[in-house]
């Protein structure tokens, strides 16, 4: 799953895409930078700037909290007391003075505050964060979560309670991604105690998504503990693949499709197999060992390419049955259709259309025209396996647009799977929003 442009050449264990000199941008302990100002769009919420720091709700917005969900829009605010900084904690009342919960606060961000805690009496200090830590490496102890890879995700944001935290784990890296101000202001802690904990040779930060940006957030990309090895790999069911930490997309590999990747494996003997959007080929490696009997591969990044092709070799998988196309995946899948190419089993992972509900239109006409183009290219009996990651489309969205797509291309498919992240990606019940990854395999009758 790689974005639709192709990266420029980077230096090793340093991504070229906008990130500076990581050392000067790296500021050790917990104090925000004291030039930092309250965002206009938070200044008309100002209250009593003299007074104990909080944020008072307006009156009947407190609902969403009581049902403990984690984030709170600027909009369902009344005031702010005092003159929090980015990543301050603050407690939240609703408009009558009740307790609600200990934020986060950003006042550069629509989503103004994240609950750490609903709990009053709870200090959000450097034991919160090695209680939550240590909860967050259990369950996946208890879950036997790395009896088939050494890669997994370890901590998952507002689904573990650490919201805008994600840590994965490739071996003996850990790569940790900070997307919101509160774990912005513990970083070195939350480092600190990921250390202590797990041991690894070494923690690379990738905090350079795009959520930075929306948060009013420099990218920062470097070494926080230890050192880099030259080769990172990871081992999932039997298959080895190498990981770019540094410059890869996300924190280098796409750890929440691994049941669904072994799955694709499962399904592949005998069949011609068209993999869009295939990064560095983690579904081609499953359907080669499954037995496919070819496998197209395509991405718009020749990095990528290079590395899935490297990856193929070195698990000695038979290279003679794999073909790979560096290209845009809609004009590519034009094309076959022109070449009135036909495959077995189609595999759309692409990357996220929609972050949010604002990009739902635009992104679904995106869905809809892939997927339209998979459906042509199957043959009868064939299984179209598709993804969407996009947070701004729902499970029931994507659905009725593939449903869409079938009617438009003259198929009858039926649903045989509904997909979703490797359980390393637990979802809260009270935040929907962390089941962002939804696929299903569709049977064309």
């Amino acid at each position: 799953m790689t974005h639709q442009k192709t990266k420029p050449h980077s230096t090793p264990h340093r991504p070229s895409q906008g990130n500076r000199d990581f050392r000067n941008r790296t500021r050790r302990g917990n104090n925000p930078p004291a030039e930092q100002k309250i965002a206009p769009h938070i200044a008309a919420l100002t209250g009593n700037a003299s007074a104990r720091p909080a944020i008072t709700l307006k009156a009947g917005r407190e609902k969403s909290l009581l049902r403990r969900h984690p984030w709170i829009f600027s909009g369902a605010i009344e005031h702010v007391d005092g003159a929090p900084r980015s990543g301050d904690t603050l407690p939240v009342r609703d408009a009558t003075g009740n307790f609600l919960g200990w934020a986060a606060c950003n006042p550069d961000s629509q989503i103004t505050a994240r609950v750490w805690s609903w709990r009053e009496s709870e200090d959000i200090d450097a034991g919160f964060f090695r209680n939550r830590i240590t909860n967050a490496l259990g369950m996946r102890r208890e879950l036997q979560l790395a009896e088939h890879s050494s890669g997994m995700r370890l901590i998952h944001a507002e689904s573990d309670g650490l919201p805008g935290l994600i840590v994965d784990q490739y071996g003996g890296v850990l790569v940790m991604q900070i997307g919101s101000a509160g774990p912005e202001r513990w970083r070195e802690t939350i480092a600190d105690i990921l250390y202590e904990l797990c041991k690894p040779v070494c923690i690379y930060e990738r905090s350079d998504s795009d959520s930075r940006g929306l948060e009013g957030l420099e990218e920062r990309n470097g070494v926080l503990r230890g050192t880099l090895p030259d080769n990172v790999e990871v081992i999932e069911h039997g298959l080895r693949f190498r990981v770019d930490v540094a410059a890869g997309q996300k924190t280098g590999f796409y750890l929440d499709q691994r049941d669904n990747r072994a799955l694709t494996g499962a399904w592949a003997a005998g069949r011609d197999v068209l993999n869009c959007f295939c990064y560095t080929g983690g579904f081609s490696l499953y359907a080669l060992r499954g037995g496919a009997k070819s496998i197209l591969s395509i991405d718009s990044s020749q990095e990528a390419l290079q590395l899935a092709q490297a990856n193929v070799a070195l698990n000695d998988l038979d290279v003679s049955r794999a073909e790979w196309l560096c290209a845009d995946v809609f004009e590519a899948l034009r094309k076959l259709r022109d070449q009135n190419r036909k495959f077995d089993l189609i595999v759309l992972d692409p990357p996220k259309f929609a972050p949010t509900a604002a990009f739902a239109e635009k992104a679904s006409r995106a869905y809809k025209d892939i997927n339209l183009l998979g459906f042509k290219l199957l043959r009868p009996g064939g299984l179209l396996c598709t993804y969407s990651c996009s947070g701004g489309i729902g499970e029931d969205l994507f659905q009725k647009i593939i449903a869409g797509a079938a009617l438009d291309a003259g198929v009858d498919a039926q649903i045989v799977h509904y997909l979703h992240a490797s359980a390393d990606h637990p979802v809260l019940l009270s935040f929907p929003e962390g089941a962002y990854l939804k696929g299903l395999v569709l049977r064309v009758t």
